[in-house]
């Protein structure tokens, strides 16, 4: 027992002052709140200095956005610390798109120039995290709703083939199947959302199960992609984004038709999503039909017409820890 002693006594000695070390150390202490990061400021006119109320702040990464009030302010509570990219973005002004470090809340303004072309632009394709166009060792096409709304288009892939280097391998004006550089079927990987789409990879009669009507952004990668996507993405990738949550605090909703004469097509698309303390939720749902269609050597071209109903929705939460979303979308 005496020599037990000496150790025990050896123990308690160097536990307490290990204790007593830890409770005098502030960079143990903890503090609430201390993790909680928030980001506020200020978006003007970089030559008048007016503010731009309505101006988009997006983080790729954290699928997080929000638009500044009429005072050109916006804010975000509950961002996840360390380096992220944001994107602002006004209609009618060139984007900025920078790295920005969270550590702690802070405030950072932005000024955003006035011009007809949009030079700058974030994909999330092809790399681990999103980062700038012009950074990216690969070529990357990114096409927005207001490009698709410019053109006059029978189907989502009839309007990507309008980009350079890519094409089409259509049966009608409702089955188009992606090909890019020559290259087409299980050669290209198309990705809606996360999801790889597979069935566009087989025989003619197989086009994209995506609801067109629905698509926020597409972002086109040509060239070899097998170090992310495998060996079967040799020709490229189609990253085609349909959902965006809402900024904090807003619920938002959309309705629009549209009609083609050729083939009587006419489509109908309303959606609808809100944000509410990191709870975001969102529904969707469109129809489309047409008839036959005809050309000036065939007439009309018998057993062309078809029919389209796509509806789904999603629900998730962005939090400092980060974010999850639960999906569901039915094509038919």
């Amino acid at each position: 027992m005496k020599f037990i002693a000496p150790y025990i006594l050896m123990v308690l000695c160097v536990f307490g002052y290990f204790h007593n070390a830890t409770a005098q150390s502030p960079a143990t202490t903890t503090r609430p709140g201390n993790s909680k990061v928030n980001l506020t400021g200020k978006i003007t006119n970089g030559k008048t200095g007016e503010p731009l109320a309505g101006a988009s702040v997006y983080f790729p990464d954290l699928r997080a956005g929000t638009t500044t009030n009429e005072l050109g302010i916006y804010r975000f509570q509950n961002i996840s610390q360390g380096k992220h990219l944001l994107e602002i973005s006004f209609l009618g002004y060139a984007s900025v798109v920078e790295p920005i470090i969270l550590e702690g809340s802070m405030q950072k303004d932005f000024s955003l120039n006035p011009s007809y072309v949009e030079n700058e632009a974030v994909t999330v394709t092809g790399v681990s995290s999103a980062t700038s166009v012009k950074r990216t060792p690969v070529p990357v096409s990114i096409i927005k709703k207001e490009d698709f709304f410019r053109g006059v288009s029978t189907n989502l892939i009839d309007a990507l083939s309008k980009t350079p280097g890519v094409s089409q391998i259509s049966t009608g004006p409702a089955v188009s199947k992606p090909s890019i550089r020559g290259l087409g079927y299980n050669r290209v990987v198309v990705v809606n959302d996360g999801i790889r789409q597979e069935g566009q990879q087989w025989g003619d009669e197989h086009g994209i199960e995506i609801d067109e009507y629905n698509v926020t952004k597409a972002e086109i990668l040509k060239g070899p992609a097998s170090l992310m996507y495998g060996s079967d993405a040799l020709a490229g990738v189609m990253n085609i984004i349909s959902i965006l949550p809402v900024g904090e605090g807003t619920v938002k909703g959309n309705v629009f038709g549209i009609y083609q004469s050729n083939n009587k097509q006419r489509g109908l698309h309303a959606d609808i999503g809100g944000n509410k303390n990191g709870f975001v939720w969102g529904a969707y749902g469109s129809y489309k039909a047409a008839a036959d269609y005809k050309n000036k050597y065939d007439g009309y071209v018998f057993n062309s017409k078809f029919n389209e109903k796509d509806f789904g929705g999603y629900i998730g939460l962005n939090k400092q820890w980060g974010f999850s979303h639960l999906y569901i979308s039915q094509f038919d």
